[in-house]
C-alpha cells in the first residue's frame, strides 16, 4: 500500500518495547543498514544509501533513521524532504516521505514503526513539513498501519510485474504468451546484439532513446542531469548498469537496470520506431 499520514494527527496505541531505540544512522552504519535492506523482499533501492546520496545530489534533504534492540539494527528508514514553494495562499504543502520505506526485520515493525512515527512528527515540525508518506513494498496493508490512508496519487508504480528467474530459460519461455516468445525468437532471428556497461560514455545514447520515448508517448522525462548522477552514484556502488540493443551499427533500444537484493530492477527504459520489425526491446528485456 501507498499510505499517506497526517503526522501531527497520528495516535499509536501499541505498547513500547523499552528494548527498541531510534537514533540516526551515521557512515557506521552504512554496510549493516544496506544489509538489512538486502535480506528480506520489502528492502527497496530507493532506501539504499547511495540511493540517498543520490538524491542529495538532487537538493533533497535526507534523514536517515534505524531501529534498534539494543545493539541490533533490527529496522528504520531514511525519510526524503523537499521544500515545496508557497502557494499564491501562502500554504506549503511539502511533504516528509518514504520511498520504498520503512524495512523492519520480522516481529519489530509495529513497535518500530511507533518510534520512526514519532520520530518523523519531531522531524516535520523542524523542517516544515505538512505530512507523513510512506510507501513500503507491501502487498498487503499490514495491521500495525492501521492510522494511516491511502494517498491519492501513487508517487511509485502501484502495479508492478515480477518474473522468478530462478526457473530455466525454457521455463520462463513457456510462461510467455505466445506473441512474446515469438518476438524474443524473431529479435534473435535477425541478429540483435545486446550488451550491459557501467561506462558512463553510454548515457547520451540511453537518454536520446528515452527522451524519444517520452516524448512520443507524453510522460514527463526527468533531465539529463538527473541521469548524469544517477548513473556516477549508482554505477560507483556497483549496483546498476546500462543495457543496449543494436542491430546494423544502431542503437534501437536502452534500459536502466538497478540491482538490489535478489532483484533485478527495470528502472527506466526507451525505445526508438526505427526497424521496429527486428524486435529489439523483446531482445534487450529478454537479455536482461
Amino acid at each position: 500500500s501507498k499510505p499517506s499520514v497526517n503526522s501531527e494527527l497520528v495516535q499509536q496505541n501499541t505498547p513500547k518495547n523499552p528494548a527498541l531505540t531510534v537514533r540516526s544512522l551515521t557512515e557506521v552504519d552504512r554496510d549493516r543498514w544496506d544489509a538489512l535492506l538486502r535480506s528480506g523482499p520489502d528492502g527497496c533501492f530507493m532506501q539504499s544509501w547511495v540511493w540517498s546520496e543520490f538524491k542529495q545530489l538532487e537538493g533533497y534533504q535526507v534523514f536517515r533513521y534505524g531501529v534498534f534492540e539494543r545493539d541490533t539494527l533490527v529496522g528504520g528508514c531514511i525519510f526524503y524532504f523537499y521544500a515545496q514553494a508557497e502557494s499564491a495562499n501562502g500554504h506549503n504543502a511539502s511533504l516528509l516521505f518514504a520511498p520504498g520505506g520503512p524495512c523492519f526485520l520480522p516481529n519489530f515493525a509495529s513497535v518500530g514503526m511507533q518510534l520512526l512515527v514519532e520520530q518523523a512528527s519531531q522531524l516535520a515540525q523542524t523542517v516544515g513539513a505538512i505530512a507523513l508518506r510512506i510507501e513500503p513494498l507491501y502487498s498487503k496493508k499490514p495491521d500495525y498501519l492501521h492510522e494511516f490512508v491511502r494517498a491519492p496519487v501513487d508517487l511509485l508504480p502501484s502495479e508492478t510485474l515480477l518474473i522468478d528467474l530462478r526457473s530455466s530459460t525454457d521455463k520462463i519461455l513457456q510462461a510467455m504468451k505466445p506473441k512474446g516468445r515469438y518476438n524474443v525468437r524473431l529479435s534473435q532471428k535477425h541478429g540483435v546484439a545486446t550488451h550491459f556497461t557501467q561506462d558512463l560514455q553510454a548515457i547520451p545514447q540511453f537518454y536520446d532513446l528515452f527522451w524519444e520515448t517520452a516524448d512520443r508517448q507524453q510522460f514527463f522525462a526527468e533531465p539529463y542531469g538527473f541521469f548524469i548522477n544517477l548513473c556516477q552514484a549508482l554505477f560507483a556502488a556497483d549496483i546498476a548498469e546500462i543495457g543496449l540493443a543494436t542491430w546494423q551499427g544502431k542503437t534501437l533500444a536502452a534500459i536502466l537496470l538497478v540491482y538490489w537484493g535478489d532483484r533485478a530492477i527495470y528502472l527506466y527504459g526507451g525505445r526508438s520506431l526505427q526497424h521496429r520489425q527486428v524486435m529489439a526491446p523483446y531482445a534487450l528485456h529478454w537479455a536482461a
